[in-house]
């Protein structure tokens, strides 16, 4: 789907169709979507290997769930708590501390839908070895998906927030969040004004223009809100000028949960969007793809990053 078909006022081509017309016109194209989507995925070798890596994290993501259920201590000195340079002086923490601001803003993680903080295992750990001292992960109840609200989640997020700062001292976080998880923060930013705190939002694989899959989940509250064109997804359509808070949306043309895969793009005329498209990598294996490590971590520590739409194969350097 084409996005500027989206974002235009003027009525598609479509429109002038008939009655019964319409139905066999977007049966044709998502048949077309769908039919592109498996040539990508099966028609070249890193397609194969892209749904190979996707398939074998599954099963790893799987047998870490149980444990990602437990929730995680914030622990404000960070896991790596022998390695700390609170007590030392200003000019002591110069000679072994080359990034200041990103060793001291906390990282906090969001979590998709009926998922939980596992699946940032490795990607927590990545951003903890590249020097962020704080990586923080949040658990959302796993009923969320079939009883709760994304505006309801938002405020509790605004409050996990607001908690992680009083304990750290911080006066901003990053914020990472997977699937839903990174609109949940979205909302969070543009309607709660969690742009006074939260510095930089990244979202892997995240249905900024909802997902068609959402009209096969139980007709609840959540999957309503991620229907394309829902109330909430025109709410996040409306001005938030001044947005202080910097984005960075990663999407796949391999992404199997969200159809189609353009709908997790971002793009609105008052945020500050770097915008990062992948070929061959599935949903879940966004959060351990190497290069979009690379970038989060770039981003993350404030490196520029050359132009604000960067395609796989261009995030080193």
């Amino acid at each position: 789907m084409d996005v500027t078909g989206v974002m235009s006022s003027a009525p598609e081509p479509t429109d002038a169709l008939g009655p019964a017309e319409r139905p066999v016109s977007a049966l044709a194209g998502a048949v077309w979507r769908g039919l592109g989507y498996v040539a990508r995925t099966f028609g070249v070798p890193a397609g194969v290997r892209g749904l190979a890596v996707e398939v074998a994290y599954t099963a790893v993501h799987m047998s870490l769930y149980p444990w990602g259920l437990v929730d995680e201590v914030l622990r404000p000195a960070g896991t790596f708590v022998h390695h700390r340079t609170a007590a030392l002086s200003p000019a002591q923490r110069s000679l072994v501390v080359s990034d200041m601001e990103s060793s001291t803003t906390p990282v906090l993680l969001v979590h998709g839908i009926v998922d939980n903080r596992s699946i940032f295992a490795l990607l927590a750990r990545a951003l903890r070895r590249r020097g962020f001292g704080i990586v923080h992960a949040i658990n959302f109840s796993v009923l969320t998906a079939f009883t709760g609200d994304i505006r309801v989640a938002a405020r509790d997020l605004g409050h996990h927030v607001e908690r992680l700062c009083a304990s750290t001292g911080a006066d901003r976080v990053h914020v990472v969040g997977h699937s839903l998880g990174g609109l949940i923060a979205r909302y969070y930013v543009q309607r709660l004004g969690g742009d006074a705190r939260v510095d930089t939002l990244v979202t892997l694989g995240t249905p900024h223009e909802g997902s068609l899959i959402a009209h096969f989940l139980p007709p609840t509250r959540v999957p309503m809100q991620l229907q394309p064109g829902s109330d909430l997804l025109r709410e996040l359509e409306a001005p938030a000028p001044d947005c202080r808070t910097r984005f960075l949306a990663v999407w796949s043309r391999q992404d199997q949960l969200i159809i189609p895969q353009r709908a997790a793009r971002l793009t609105h005329p008052d945020l500050q969007v770097t915008e990062v498209e992948l070929e061959h990598v599935g949903h879940l294996s966004m959060t351990i793809d190497a290069e979009v490590v690379h970038l989060v971590t770039r981003l993350l520590s404030r490196r520029p990053v050359r132009g604000n739409r960067v395609r796989a194969g261009q995030l080193a350097g």
